[in-house]
């Protein structure tokens, strides 16, 4: 399918949004004159409501679906909204379609372009009698956005088509199945991706973990067949003096069991999804290098199962890590801030970012404060996190501020240990997990951790069970490019 703009109307089927602002009742009266129907009667059948959606035939046979979008929609309803509309109609709608964009900013855009590529997607990956496609998702597919005047709406297009294939690829990646998808399936991606976008990539094999001495890393490792990887990505903008340098860090664990402390079985299918980090980072990187960002862009993502068999780490041991501090495993299925330590101290060593941020689908209690609807952010930089809530606002991948008081260490002292990975006790756990994690950043100044175990997973119209949604990728990508 191809997206285009145009400033010159057309034919084909028309999808038109509709906002529930003063002038509804004046666009409907229009309408209703071209169909030679009483103002009332169209006034009575659609309100403009959220996902409302009324089929209209012209005398030509012309066919006019109007959207409702609400009142106030920002990017994130303009996507969702969208997407929905496409997702539902997909294979009824014709195999040309024209979106009327007239009267709206170009800002809209990325929410529409977003939209129409997820409309599109599939969850069913591995089904082996899947139907022929529709015909508008088809190679000859051809969605064309109208608009007032095309202007600068190339770049918006551009911008946005980056973003939605790559996303694309990592909702793919987190919704494979931990028998399709291991440690070295992303670090694959990694190199192909580095290789068509031009950015380097290195990644560690289990020898080369344990000479760089990543022994957090490995010890999470320690149940699993599958041995882990360490992938390193740099983007690297061209003829930029001195760029600044950001830090980003995902944890990527392909399958979590919870290891000797065994999740229950309810639900632990969705562990696939416990990557939701790497692909945040993955995503990201290969889209700053897509556009070519004028910011040098750091990608880390420590990588491996957390299994269960006889060599696998027992609660009460005691681990090392890469910056030599030492660790006591109180539960092992608090094993993302284990991995991402050594992520965070490799990072601050090797690259000293300006900027660092590592996400990752950390804890329940995240969910158990915010629900499905924010991701949990720590950090001690005010002004950092009022960037990122910004572009979390405009973006719609929402993020609230929890505390990182010192107190909060008295959670995490060891007695035999540096410091231990758990508290033991039932609440605070999205905290405490976030003053583990800034003991490995060396005192950063400009640290952000992103909890986003509530938003990476979510129920969507894609499925019957809770699937991947791409969280964080839009999101930094709005506060890089506003750097």
């Amino acid at each position: 399918m191809t997206i285009s703009l145009s400033a010159n109307p057309t034919p084909a089927t028309t999808l038109v949004p509709l906002l529930q602002t003063e002038s509804l009742a004046e666009k409907l009266a229009a309408l209703a004159s071209l169909l030679n129907i009483p103002i009332e009667t169209l006034q009575a059948d659609f309100k403009g409501d959220v996902k409302e959606t009324l089929p209209l035939y012209l005398a030509n046979g012309q066919k006019i679906y109007l959207l409702g979008m609400g009142k106030a929609p920002g990017q994130n309803d303009w996507f969702r909204g969208v997407r929905r509309f496409f997702y539902d109609h997909k294979a009824n709608l014709p195999q040309a379609l024209t979106v009327d964009l007239r009267g709206f900013d170009n800002d809209v855009i990325q929410g529409v372009v977003l939209g129409i590529r997820g409309g599109g997607y599939d969850l069913k990956l591995y089904q082996t009698d899947k139907p022929e496609g529709p015909a508008l998702y088809g190679p000859d597919g051809q969605v064309t956005l109208l608009l007032s005047g095309e202007g600068a709406a190339t770049d918006v297009l551009a911008r946005a088509e980056a973003i939605a294939q790559t996303q694309h690829e990592m909702i793919d990646l987190m919704n494979a199945p931990g028998n399709y998808k291991t440690p070295q399936t992303l670090a694959e991606w990694a190199v192909k991706s580095g290789e068509e976008h031009g950015y380097r990539v290195r990644v560690l094999d289990k020898a080369q973990i344990e000479a760089e001495g990543l022994h957090a890393l490995l010890s999470v490792n320690r149940g699993s067949d599958h041995e882990p990887r360490f992938i390193i990505m740099e983007y690297s903008p061209e003829g930029v003096e001195n760029p600044r340098t950001v830090g980003l860090v995902g944890k990527g664990i392909t399958f979590d069991t919870g290891g000797i402390s065994i999740k229950p079985s309810a639900n632990m299918h969705l562990m696939k999804s416990d990557m939701g980090g790497a692909a945040a980072v993955l995503g990201t990187v290969e889209v700053a290098a897509k556009l070519k960002l004028p910011v040098r862009v750091v990608g880390i993502v420590p990588s491996t199962e957390n299994m269960v068999d006889g060599s696998a780490t027992r609660p009460g041991d005691v681990v090392g890590s890469y910056l030599g501090k030492t660790i006591e495993v109180i539960d092992t299925d608090a094993e993302g801030r284990i991995i991402l330590a050594d992520g965070l101290g490799y990072m601050v060593r090797n690259f000293q970012p300006d900027v660092l941020i590592d996400l990752a689908t950390l804890t329940g209690s995240v969910i158990a404060t915010l629900g499905y609807h924010a991701a949990g952010l720590f950090t001690n930089n005010d002004e950092l996190a009022a960037q990122l809530t910004r572009a979390a606002d405009q973006t719609g991948e929402r993020v609230w501020r929890l505390p990182l008081w010192d107190v909060y260490s008295e959670d995490i002292k060891s007695d035999v240990a540096d410091l231990k990975n758990f508290s033991g006790k039932p609440l605070a756990g999205a905290i405490t997990a976030g003053k583990f994690l800034e003991v490995f950043t060396e005192n950063h100044p400009a640290w952000v951790h992103l909890d986003i175990a509530g938003t990476a997973f979510g129920d969507t119209e894609f499925g019957s069970q809770k699937n991947a949604t791409g969280f964080g990728i839009r999101l930094l990508m709005q506060w890089l490019s506003e750097l």
